[in-house]
């Protein structure tokens, strides 16, 4: 499927580029705690019968925020309390690589495991293995971006007949070319948890991971299965909500079929990074990030086993966020200073002021700001002058996302398009002749040759709904100013 900039929301297997200038709001500057902060931050977020959030931020294992906001039924008016159940969508994949990974350390398999040791009528199995499915470097064409995907997600399929209804497409590229994210890739891990364990996915995750860490309030979701405090998903389109498209879940399996609790998604944090969930090894493989074959960039930045690794002002995050009509949500991990955030929202598309990533990366520089970087400054030396070698149209990254970059006077501009859709121009600022950032600190850097023209960027920005990641992406052409 494919997701247009006026949406600025990721479904399950489509993500769209955004620069974090773009979306950021302002912190609010009255309140004195970093919580009366956070409060002030998120109070007026949510209207009257507007959807809710349910907010945690923990740091040194104890909770130093909990609040919820909004109705978890619009109908009924139920509010969103600490207890109520959001499908997490896309968070559910470090779930998978997880469970890949604690089968490895059991001997039953190995991430440099050929796919057609598992699925041996796969086309082209043997030049997939576990690990390309992992990183989204397989090539394996997503399901979720074909034609026609959302009129069928409402009734329930079996997991081999979605298999064999993506199986036979032609790859996106050879595998370990490109990186390109990739539900299909993360359905067939799940697959491969049930036929190597002996169990159903669900199963294999309660006795290994769930039941262990206390995650009373995690599982696979299946519907009518009469969850005490449910969320129920809208979209807010047109200038107002509706009840959204109601997934049988049956077809996210190990992409993200599970639903959680905020408290779970701490309790899981906590475990993970404190070695209850995963051995050493384990985590340094998960926690590395993925170079591709065309995309050698040396960076600490990018994806590794289920979790995005990134850096926001000087600290490294490790996250990820989910998405799904109805549901958008991001868990996210500050690993040196021991600092977890997660937020779930009822709500894709929601008000573009509630964005569950935005708000995460603000609870961050609301908690430890004597923490963060600097951000950076304009550098008056920059002639505008030199804007003319910079102008140009570079990409495309994901899903056909192009960034052009144009001059008007003596101002810079980056402006985002998928396709023919145009999404707001943003000022660009120089911090050195090649390097330059948007107010709220999205980077870019102009990379040229030994001749010295232009020829790719290298943009530090957020992804919806993933985080902060490094994407390179070349020039294609030139542009006029305005």
């Amino acid at each position: 499927m494919t997701i247009r900039l006026t949406q600025l929301f990721a479904r399950i297997g489509c993500a769209m580029m955004a620069v974090a200038g773009l979306l950021a709001m302002a912190l609010p500057a009255a309140a004195e705690t970093p919580s009366q902060k956070a409060d002030a931050l998120l109070s007026g977020l949510i209207e009257t019968n507007d959807p809710g959030l349910a907010v945690l931020v923990a740091q040194n294992g104890k909770i130093l925020f909990e609040k919820c906001y909004g109705l978890a039924d619009r109908e009924h008016h139920v509010p969103v309390i600490p207890q109520t159940t959001f499908r997490i969508g896309s968070i559910g994949k470090q779930f998978t690589a997880s469970a890949i990974l604690k089968l490895q350390e059991k001997g039953k398999l190995s991430v440099n495991d050929k796919l057609s040791k598992y699925i041996p009528d796969f086309p082209r199995g043997d030049e997939v293995t576990l690990r390309h499915l992992l990183t989204h470097t397989s090539g394996i064409h997503s399901y979720t971006e074909k034609d026609g995907f959302m009129g069928r997600v409402t009734s329930a399929i079996k997991p081999d007949d979605l298999i064999n209804s993506f199986k036979n497409d032609p790859y996106d590229f050879d595998p370990g070319k490109k990186w390109h994210y990739d539900n299909s890739g993360y359905f067939l891990l799940g697959r491969i948890v049930e036929k190597v364990s002996g169990q159903s996915y669900g199963d294999f995750l309660q006795k290994n991971f769930f039941q262990p860490l206390g995650m009373t309030n995690t599982g696979v979701y299946r519907a009518h299965s009469g969850l005490p405090h449910e969320a129920l998903g809208y979209s807010f389109e047109g200038g107002v909500f509706t009840n959204a498209v109601n997934w049988d879940m049956s077809w996210a399996g190990g992409a993200g079929t599970l639903y959680s609790i905020v408290e779970d998604l701490f309790r899981w944090n906590e475990g993970v990074f404190n070695g209850r969930v995963l051995d050493a090894a384990s985590l340094k493989a998960a926690f590395t990030p993925v170079k591709q074959f065309e995309n050698q960039l040396n960076s600490d930045s990018g994806y590794g086993f289920g979790w995005f690794i990134n850096r926001h002002r000087g600290l490294r995050e490790i996250s990820h966020g989910g998405g799904l009509e109805g549901f958008l949500t991001h868990l996210l991990r500050v690993p040196d200073e021991k600092f977890t955030v997660t937020i779930l929202a009822n709500a894709m598309p929601g008000r573009t002021n509630a964005i569950p990533l935005i708000l995460a990366q603000q609870l961050v520089d609301i908690y430890l700001a004597d923490k963060l970087a600097p951000l950076p400054i304009v550098n008056t030396n920059v002639s505008p002058s030199s804007y003319e070698g910079l102008t140009g149209r570079y990409g495309p990254w994901l899903a056909g996302v192009n960034l052009t970059i144009s001059k008007g006077g003596t101002h810079l501009y980056g402006q985002i398009a998928e396709g023919p859709e145009m999404g707001p121009e943003a000022e660009l600022f120089p911090n050195s002749d090649t390097e330059f950032f948007s107010k709220t600190g999205a980077q870019i850097t102009f990379v040229k040759d030994t001749s010295g023209k232009v020829v790719k960027i290298i943009v530090h920005g957020t992804v919806l709904f993933w985080g902060e990641v490094d994407l390179v992406a070349p020039r294609v052409n030139d542009t006029k100013g305005h």
